[in-house]
């Protein structure tokens, strides 16, 4: 390893001068004691010299995936895949499965720059980005965890709701979301393992309640695989395909590329020898492979219910049968021709008013156990992102206390001046402000992992450059186009002129990290001044090799 020294410090960052370059040092301050978040013991990985594939290893590995698979999962996913459904029937599960394989694609990145930094996103925006941006791109990622935590714990409360017949209103169910959250989340204490296998039990709860639904309703099983795989839309308008864009905008969520990166840290890896962290890799992107092809699944049978069930009903056939069952919710459906508009809420009611009040209990069971699960994850998301990029070293309550009282406190006042059949714009709403983050989490990753300072021999090559930008640019496009949609059913010209001056200094910022991707990319021409186009993780001038 050949060594360079600059200046002992640089913006405030102490530099040191002898370490692996793909095992950059923590900050001065965190060597004073250990400090994480999630990863307070880590787990150990066998050694099973000869062999290629090692169900022992791919065991040890498996836990990050699933709880990343997660955020796939979150009430906002459920209501997008009901209205998907009861919208366009079938039609749409080819986009579904195109959006979950584009969001595997993406939580590759995030896992291999966590893996082969030993950092998180967060942690290498902290020490690539200069202050100004760093800092805007933190209250940009943190208002797509606040409006993501925001669909989760009103998801519970709602899901409460439905459990009791009506007793708990939604800010009750939103305390009760938070007290829990609190409890679970130092299910850690006990083990690392143990707190994994109880999101493993969270998502069984989903499968088992959501395939109940899908048994119980019996969808036609030729027209689910045409529709999954079968990429065309018969007699498709604006309103299916604005539902199409709703269904990739809540798959793919920002928050969850840098609670990815984080959660891979979380294994015992030689980052050292390049042998372990190639192995790493290719285990981590098994496992989310099979965590997201389970929470593809469970999104298939939330969409073929309400496809078959609902599909083209009116609110006039919607409120016969609830009265004719007895129903006391059929206040919902006015007695008209319009097609039925359903969410999480109503979606409880329906099914219950046409298959019996099991079909309803059962489907809150599922709701609450994604809304507690994905609550959860957004908790730690908030932390790392946290922690990451103001460097906070505070004691582990604090830690949590702060970052859920910035997420709750928004959701508790909706929950306190909102009823629970009256939360579908709201929702829409959040959904435009988590699409609006998108960016500022695909344009890092993608930064970062073709950069060959902070990845080495681990950087993206030339084909991952090419199809990751066309994928982000897509992604980020469709996104867009859900925004301009959304801004022109304001009909208001105020928010018109704010929305035209908001939109300036989001694209600015956009543009600039843009700018920074393309020097990433290898766009040479522009690197007239970029602060990350050849620096290394830790802002030092040096080059290590491995060892052969």
């Amino acid at each position: 390893c050949r060594k360079h020294e600059d200046s002992p410090q640089e913006n405030g960052i102490i530099q040191t001068s002898q370490y692996s370059s793909i095992s950059p040092p923590a900050s001065p301050v965190a060597q004073e004691e250990p400090f994480s978040t999630y990863f307070e013991e880590k787990v150990p990985v066998p050694e099973d010299v000869n062999q290629i594939f090692s169900f022992r290893k791919l065991w040890a590995f498996t836990g990050p995936g699933f709880l990343m698979s997660i955020a796939y999962l979150d009430p906002g996913n459920i209501e997008s895949d009901l209205q998907s459904g009861a919208k366009a029937g079938f039609k749409l599960l080819w986009v579904l499965l195109g959006a979950t394989i584009i969001g595997l694609l993406l939580q590759r990145l995030a896992a291999r720059l966590g893996v082969v930094t030993g950092m998180h996103l967060a942690e290498v925006c902290n020490r690539q980005y200069p202050t100004v941006p760093r800092i805007i791109l933190w209250l940009m990622v943190e208002l797509a965890i606040i409006g993501s935590d925001m669909q989760e714990v009103i998801g519970c409360a709602i899901a409460l709701n439905l459990l009791s017949v009506g007793r708990i209103p939604l800010w009750a169910g939103v305390l009760i979301t938070i007290v829990d959250t609190f409890v679970f989340l130092f299910l850690d204490k006990y083990g690392l393992r143990k707190l994994e296998a109880f999101f493993g039990f969270l998502i069984t709860i989903m499968a088992v309640s959501f395939g109940y639904e899908y048994v119980l309703v019996s969808p036609n099983q030729g027209e689910v695989l045409k529709g999954m795989f079968i990429p065309y839309c018969e007699g498709c308008g604006a309103v299916q395909l604005e539902q199409a864009v709703g269904i990739v905008g809540a798959v793919i969520m920002p928050h969850n590329i840098y609670l990815h990166s984080a959660l891979v840290k979380s294994r015992q890896i030689d980052r050292g020898n390049k042998k372990e962290v190639k192995e790493a890799n290719k285990y981590y992107f098994i496992e989310s492979t099979i965590a997201l092809f389970v929470s593809f699944l469970i999104n298939v049978f939330v969409v073929a219910v309400f496809a078959e069930a609902f599909y083209m009903k009116t609110n006039m056939q919607v409120s016969a049968e609830c009265n004719a069952t007895g129903s006391p919710h059929t206040d919902l459906f006015p007695p008209d021709n319009n097609t039925l508009e359903v969410d999480i809420y109503k979606g409880g009611v329906v099914l219950g008013c046409f298959f019996g009040p099991a079909a309803l209990y059962i489907w809150a069971i599922g709701i609450l156990a994604a809304g507690q699960s994905s609550t959860m994850t957004g908790t730690y998301s908030g932390q790392f992102v946290m922690e990451g990029f103001l460097n906070l070293r505070w004691s582990r309550f604090a830690r949590v206390l702060l970052t859920r009282s910035i997420a709750i406190t928004p959701t508790l006042l909706v929950a306190i001046f909102q009823d629970v059949q009256h939360l579908t714009g709201m929702n829409d709403f959040l959904n435009v402000l988590q699409s609006m983050q998108l960016p500022f989490a695909l344009i890092p990753i993608l930064t970062f992992t073709s950069l060959k300072s902070i990845m080495n021999d681990f950087a993206n090559g030339l084909a991952w450059k090419i199809s990751g930008g066309g994928v982000i640019l897509m992604v980020c496009a469709i996104n867009m186009y859900f925004v301009v949609v959304y801004v022109t059913t304001l009909n208001s010209v105020l928010l018109y002129v704010l929305a035209a001056l908001l939109s300036i200094a989001y694209l600015s910022f956009v543009g600039y990290l843009v700018w920074q991707c393309l020097i990433a990319l290898g766009v040479s021409c522009l690197d007239f001044g970029s602060r990350v186009s050849n620096r290394p993780a830790v802002l030092i001038e040096e080059q290590c090799e491995y060892d052969s």
